[in-house]
This record gives structure tokens, C-alpha cells and sequence, in this order.
């Protein structure tokens, strides 16, 4: 159950995420990225590093306000920094000691659905593409 429930609320977070209408839907998912890159800053296990990692992901993140491929590496970085912190045996969660372990398992569902475009629950049943309004990646 360790590692079915995270892949379960990754898939939910992408079909909740797939009933807000574009593109207010890609740029709620840039937000919530942003607000993912910040989310070890109270722990501080990594000293210095997590200011570091906390700007990277927010400069992402603004360019994921234009790009689902942008917001979709997003999550794969913060997928690489669950499992630094997880090794580290410094927690997302400090009561919770597989808390990171379970994000890095989240997280790149999550990623594959941005990366997909962040389809509709229609288009993604359907296996269209989705329909991308200023996918700006360059």
C-alpha cells in the first residue's frame, strides 16, 4: 500500500486538475508547482540547498505559466529532490518518515500527465492529444 496510495493521488490530482478549463488549468498547476518547490523550506534538511532548489522550481514554474513541458520537468526535479531528502532521512513530513518516499512516488505521475499536456478526463479516455493554447517552450 506504501507505493499503490501515492500513484493513486497522483492520478487523482490529474483528474481533478482535468476540470478546470484551459488555460486556467495550466497555469493553476504552475501555482501549485511553485508552491511544491517551497515545500521543504521549513525543514531546512539540506541547509542552504533548499533555497537554492526552492528558485530553481519557481523560475520553472514561471515558465511553466506557458508550457505544460516546463511544468512537467517541474515535477520530475521535485521528484529528484524527494529522494535526496528521503536518502537523507530528512522528511517532507517530520512525523511521517516515508512522507518523501511517497511524494517521489507521486510526483512523476503527476509529471507524465503535464508532460502529456495535461489532457481532459475525455481527452486522456480518448488518447487525443490535447488541445494546447500557447504552449510556449522555447
Amino acid at each position: 500500500m506504501q507505493y499503490v496510495i501515492p500513484v493513486g493521488i497522483g492520478v487523482l490530482y490529474a483528474l481533478l486538475m482535468s476540470l478546470i478549463r484551459e488555460p486556467h488549468r495550466r497555469r493553476f498547476n504552475a501555482v501549485m508547482l511553485a508552491g511544491a518547490g517551497a515545500a521543504y523550506l521549513s525543514g531546512g534538511g539540506l541547509q542552504g540547498w533548499e533555497f537554492a532548489f526552492a528558485a530553481l522550481v519557481t523560475y520553472v514554474a514561471y515558465r511553466g505559466l506557458d508550457s505544460w513541458t516546463f511544468i512537467g520537468i517541474g515535477w520530475l526535479l521535485h521528484t529528484a529532490w524527494d529522494i535526496v531528502h528521503h536518502i537523507k532521512g530528512s522528511p517532507l513530513i517530520p512525523f511521517a518518515h516515508d512522507s518523501s518516499l511517497g511524494c517521489a512516488i507521486c510526483d512523476p505521475v503527476i509529471a507524465l500527465w503535464c508532460l502529456r499536456g495535461g489532457p481532459t478526463l475525455r481527452e486522456l479516455f480518448r488518447g487525443k492529444r490535447p488541445v494546447v493554447i500557447q504552449d510556449r517552450t522555447a
